[in-house]
């Protein structure tokens, strides 16, 4: 449901630079050594994780595929970008990755077995395969979000809108599951907080949270107009109010909000 314009590309590439600062400079968890082969990132979006891949292993041939071909022209050597359905059969001849990378697909997947099935027939014996996706559910520790939170209403919303269109947004259970079901074992999940807003007193996470509540000002907007007026009909003056005091919520420094970051790696058996 999300556009492709430069705004939404620019929200990409922050959102990029805000899971970096989560997983504190690491591009992924999963343990492939230090020669990797080929690599697949699967939604790769505006490509900025691939290109840094492509920079991180030069040895490495790099690949990115993507419904829309918004990625750069000028990149490393090693890197290509490729236009393809990510649901659909893949053209790829199995066991040819080391690593396949998958990362904010979110309420895009029909079909989660379906995806886990190819990532794993086009995974090397004894390569990887992680899934990073951010949880829907706004949370809190403290008791600052009230259940009447303008935030935690627009995540409602924006959930109905994706079961309305007969997809469920991924949770920790989910991507674990999926890929045991795959056939990847030595399955290992972490969890990571992804603060809205600057309230925490720890400056990494005050950073992260800052970046958040930029990327949240025009992409609850972006999102949200079309989750509520396209697919649950709602009236177009009562879904931007949601969203615009959703976006209030956030700056507000005394509701401790945030979402967790799920990133599930798996091993193909050799």
């Amino acid at each position: 449901m999300l556009p492709t314009d430069e705004k939404e590309q620019d929200r990409l590439d922050m959102h990029h630079e805000i899971i970096l600062q989560i997983l504190e400079g690491r591009l992924f968890d999963a343990p492939i050594g230090k020669t990797p082969q080929k690599i697949l990132d699967v939604g790769t979006g505006t490509g900025i994780w691939a290109i840094d891949v492509a920079d991180m292993f030069p040895m490495a041939e790099v690949s990115g595929t993507d419904l829309s071909p918004i990625q750069p022209k000028w990149v490393p050597p090693n890197c290509k970008f490729e236009v393809d359905d990510a649901e659909r059969r893949w053209t790829y001849k199995e066991g040819l990755f080391d690593f396949i990378h998958c990362r904010n697909l979110g309420g895009s997947i029909n079909n989660w077995s379906n995806l886990a099935a190819e990532i794993y027939r086009c995974t090397k014996p004894g390569g990887y395969a992680e899934l990073a996706e951010l949880g829907s559910k706004v949370l809190c520790d403290d008791g600052t979000m009230k259940d009447d939170n303008p935030f935690k209403i627009y995540s409602e919303v924006t959930i109905k809108a994706m079961e309305a269109m007969g997809r469920t947004w991924p949770t920790a259970n989910s991507l674990v599951q999926t890929l045991k079901n795959a056939g990847f074992v030595d399955v290992t999940l972490t969890v990571y907080k992804q603060p809205f807003g600057p309230w925490p007193k720890d400056k990494r996470l005050k950073h992260i949270g800052a970046m958040a509540m930029v990327m949240a000002e025009t992409g609850l907007e972006a999102y949200g107009l079309a989750a509520m007026t396209r697919i649950l009909k709602m009236d177009p003056v009562e879904a931007m109010a949601i969203c615009k005091d959703a976006f209030k919520a956030i700056k507000n420094r005394h509701t401790h909000m945030y979402n967790e970051l799920f990133v599930v790696y798996g091993k193909k058996p050799e």
